[in-house]
C-alpha cells in the first residue's frame, strides 16, 4: 500500500541507496566466504557454514528491506533501523581490536543511514506523520 503518491524524498531515496549499497558489500563478503570455505585446507565447518549464511542472509534482508522501503512499506523502517544500529557495537569492537580506520566509518555509516531513516521526510513519505 503506498501512503503518498508524491515523489520519494532525497532522505528516503538515500537511505534506499546505501542499505542497497550495504547489500552489494555484504553479498560480497558472502561469496569471499564461499570461496574461502571450499578451498581451506582445515576448517571448522558447521561454524564456517554459520558465518557464510549469516553473511547471505544480512545481503538479503538489506536487499529486501531497501526495495520495501523504495516501494514506502512503512513496516521496513524498523528492522533498517535495527541492522543499521548493529554497526555501532562492530565499529566499536573494530576500534578496541586495532581496526579504528574500519570501525569509525562503520559507526558513522550506521549514525547517518539511522538520521535519514527517521528524518522528517522520510517520515511523512511513510506516513507517520
Amino acid at each position: 500500500m503506498t501512503i503518498d503518491s508524491a515523489p520519494i524524498p532525497v532522505t528516503l531515496r538515500w537511505a534506499v541507496r546505501i542499505l542497497r549499497a550495504e547489500a552489494v558489500a555484504v553479498g560480497l563478503v558472502a561469496a569471499w566466504l564461499v570461496w574461502a570455505d571450499l578451498t581451506a585446507e582445515t576448517t571448522d565447518l558447521p561454524s564456517a557454514l554459520l558465518v557464510t549464511a549469516f553473511a547471505v542472509g544480512a545481503a538479503a534482508a538489506l536487499w529486501a528491506l531497501g526495495g520495501a522501503l523504495a516501494r514506502r512499506r512503512a513496516g521496513a523502517r524498523a528492522p533498517a533501523i535495527v541492522l543499521q544500529l548493529m554497526l555501532l557495537p562492530i565499529g566499536w569492537f573494530m576500534i578496541q581490536g586495532g581496526l579504528g580506520w574500519l570501525g569509525v566509518p562503520l559507526i558513522v555509516l550506521g549514525l547517518g543511514v539511522t538520521a535519514l531513516l527517521v528524518s522528517t521526510p522520510t517520515n511523512r513519505a511513510l506516513g507517520f506523520e
